[in-house]
């Protein structure tokens, strides 16, 4: 099989590239406070050919939607990412009128949704021959560019921060990637450019100033979440899909794959995109005509995989594209909804993928989500990723002896 790309394109300025690396933007509209990423543009007609409803009914995993992926599936890299559970949750939602249901991107091969956009940057990385990967990442994203250019026998350094929980870095350092680690965010981008310049590294995320996003190959993967999700609900497209979001890649990978299933007339309506982030740059320019985002003031927050003082242009255009909204998390608050989620779903999930069940909290709240309407929740990430916040929260765990006189007070 061959792909299907036929080109690039803008997401502000609409021009258009042949396909090439372009992960510092789009050169036609970047300025000294705007760059705006690309996306690959794929031949419709093509891929109408072969693809419908039928088709969707054996997919299994991420992989299974080759085609609309920007890479011959010839140099895939893989560990089974994708084919995740949609989980419903009538103990958070019917009570209030809406059918809610979790995307639990936790059951990917290193816990997080991030592999999906690995595998397919990876992969792009091995079909153009590049030796060395690269990631600037608190994080989730750094453990499964490790681990996706370990599959791939490749050497990988991540720039972290120093404030970093320990599990995150041991995760990363268990697949072989060389760790370093910064005490100021923007040094990894400084770092990692330089590196890319000088060495010809490759890079699976941003690494721009102001952002541009990541490795726009790699998004592409966030799109077979939208497909899995319309496969899921029977091709019943829901209301609302929630996203916590930095720098708005998953949320407009999303959205695109959303678009793609449109675009066949496989779907006929397109959901509300929701970004729920902890300080609040894309809601502040939502509320504006601005196409440059706005940078906020940033503080620590236990949701630190989403926390980030500025976010990026394919963000807010998402959320105007589809009308979306942008929320704000609390720390107390997803320290609640943690263990609700934990008790009522069975679904441990990480602060900031908890994010995304308190937007829906605060949607419901606000009128804006109505009864009858469906929502999913992406759950980006395991729990297990910073467990030592969890525990300080639930305490030391009491010891008992064998007699039953000394746990009634505990049951």
């Amino acid at each position: 099989m061959t792909t299907y790309i036929i080109g690039l394109k803008c997401v502000f300025c609409g021009e258009e590239y042949a396909d090439q690396p372009m992960f510092e933007g789009c050169p036609s509209c970047k300025t000294k406070e705007f760059v705006s990423n690309v996306v690959p543009i794929y031949d419709y007609d093509k891929i109408a050919k072969i693809i419908s409803r039928k088709s969707f009914e054996n997919y299994k995993d991420m992989w299974s939607y080759a085609e609309f992926l920007p890479v011959d599936i010839k140099y895939a890299v893989t560990l089974g990412e994708g084919g995740t559970p949609l989980v419903e949750c009538p103990t958070l939602g019917d009570g209030d009128g809406i059918k809610l249901y979790i995307k639990d991107e936790s059951q990917n091969p290193t816990w997080s949704f991030k592999d999906r956009l690995c595998s397919v940057a990876v992969s792009k990385a091995v079909e153009i021959g590049a030796k060395k990967i690269t990631i600037a990442s608190t994080g989730n994203h750094g453990a499964s560019t490790a681990a996706y250019a370990g599959r791939a026998s490749l050497d990988s350094v991540v720039f972290t921060l120093e404030s970093v929980p320990e599990t995150m870095k041991i995760q990363i350092g268990a697949y072989g990637a060389k760790i370093l680690a910064t005490k100021e965010p923007k040094d990894r981008w400084v770092l990692m450019k330089e590196c890319i310049d000088k060495f010809q590294w490759y890079p699976t995320g941003n690494y721009m100033d102001p952002p541009v996003g990541s490795n726009f190959y790699g998004i592409e993967g966030y799109k077979t979440i939208a497909y899995e999700i319309c496969a899921q609900l029977g091709w019943n497209v829901p209301e609302w899909v929630v996203q916590p979001t930095a720098y708005g890649d998953g949320l407009s990978g999303i959205w695109r794959g959303f678009k793609d299933l449109y675009e066949l007339e496989l779907i006929d309506k397109l959901p509300r995109m929701v970004a729920v982030e902890p300080f609040g740059s894309l809601k502040k320019t939502l509320d504006t005509e601005d196409h440059i985002i706005k940078s906020v003031e940033m503080e620590p927050t236990i949701a630190f995989s989403i926390g980030t003082s500025i976010s990026t242009y394919q963000g807010l255009a998402t959320l105007r594209e589809s009308n979306g909204l942008a929320v704000l998390s609390e720390d107390e608050e997803i320290k609640r909804l943690q263990q609700t989620v934990g008790e009522k779903v069975g679904i441990y999930a990480e602060a900031a993928a908890i994010a995304s069940i308190l937007g829906v909290e605060r949607l419901k709240e606000e009128g804006e989500i109505k009864e009858g309407e469906t929502v999913v929740s992406i759950s980006t990430s395991s729990g297990l990723k910073d467990a030592k916040m969890t525990g300080e929260r639930m305490g030391d765990v009491p010891v008992v002896n064998a007699k039953i006189e000394s746990i009634l007070k505990y049951i």
